[in-house]
């Protein structure tokens, strides 16, 4: 039986209702992602950069760097990985090596922002926009640069903190006519502001849910009703297990001792089994 691509079953879930996508810092946080029933799983920059590198959300990490780790996590499950490609690694040349790299990565797409470089977190005030038409390059660069006709290009547009907006609204447009299959409208400021988008951008729209924010947290399903097709969940993930992890070790320097976390801890067995490890057999299964 022919195997379906996973850029193919993310876009069939994206037809068929609004997809949730948490975000996984690491492969093994993906596995976990997919065990609890989600249809795909989203590689946040934000998350590779804060949790593996120890550094801010600002394109510090290269092309390489973010491919190998975002492969790791595509590889490590059965479900579809869309990955932040912050600006694109440069100009459009640098963007359709980018659509390439991820691509033999495992990925089963990628959105691409039109932040300057060097970027800032998109909730963050201080950024700047590239030129519509440098953006308009970029993505036409990224899709006749695919080789997977599925691979999904989400086109990121952070001008609503920027310029307003009505500015988003007509750079999203440009955007699909220039080849982007969904757009991302970054830092909308309220429900209104997200329905008011979804009501003039005819396209899969993408929605972050990230906290602390700009951005109110709205559900997936209130997000579903206006006509969002993703919802991403960058850092929820990663900001409880920080919060349990900084709680954890305080209490050791304090005790001497784990003893009381215990309880709360995911057991050696209970890792080998989401890994798909037997050490009886000492064999991997996956």
């Amino acid at each position: 039986m022919k195997t379906i691509r996973k850029s193919t079953l993310l876009r069939r879930a994206i037809e068929q209702g609004c997809v949730m996508m948490p975000g996984a810092f690491n492969a093994a946080t993906a596995r976990l992602v997919e065990r609890a029933g989600f249809p795909a799983v989203y590689v946040s920059g934000a998350g590779l950069a804060n949790a593996t590198a120890g550094v801010p959300d600002i394109g510090l990490l290269t092309l390489t760097e973010v491919a190998q780790l975002a492969g790791y996590i595509a590889e490590a499950v059965r479900i579809p990985a869309l990955a932040d490609a912050d600006t694109g690694f440069g100009g459009a040349d640098n963007v359709a090596r980018t659509v390439r790299a991820f691509e033999r990565a495992g990925l089963a797409g990628m959105h691409l922002e039109d932040q300057a470089f060097p970027k800032r977190c998109g909730h963050l005030t201080g950024k700047e926009l590239v030129p519509l038409e440098e953006m308009t390059r970029r993505i036409t660069a990224a899709a006749h640069a695919r080789r997977d006709g599925d691979f999904l290009l989400v086109a990121r547009t952070d001008a609503r903190s920027v310029e307003g907006l009505d500015a988003a609204v007509r750079r999203a447009r440009k955007y699909l006519q220039a080849g982007a299959d969904a757009v991302f409208p970054e830092a909308l400021e309220s429900a209104q502001e997200f329905r008011e988008f979804a009501r003039r951008v005819r396209a899969p729209l993408l929605a972050n849910m990230t906290e602390f924010g700009r951005s109110p947290l709205l559900s997936a399903r209130q997000l579903a009703a206006m006509g969002y097709r993703m919802v991403i969940f960058p850092l929820t993930a990663f900001r409880v297990s920080m919060n349990a992890a900084e709680r954890c070790l305080r209490d050791l320097k304090r005790r001497g001792t784990q003893r009381s976390w215990l309880d709360q801890m995911q057991t050696r067995q209970e890792l080998y089994d989401l890994l798909g490890y037997d050490p009886r057999a000492d064999a991997w299964m996956e």
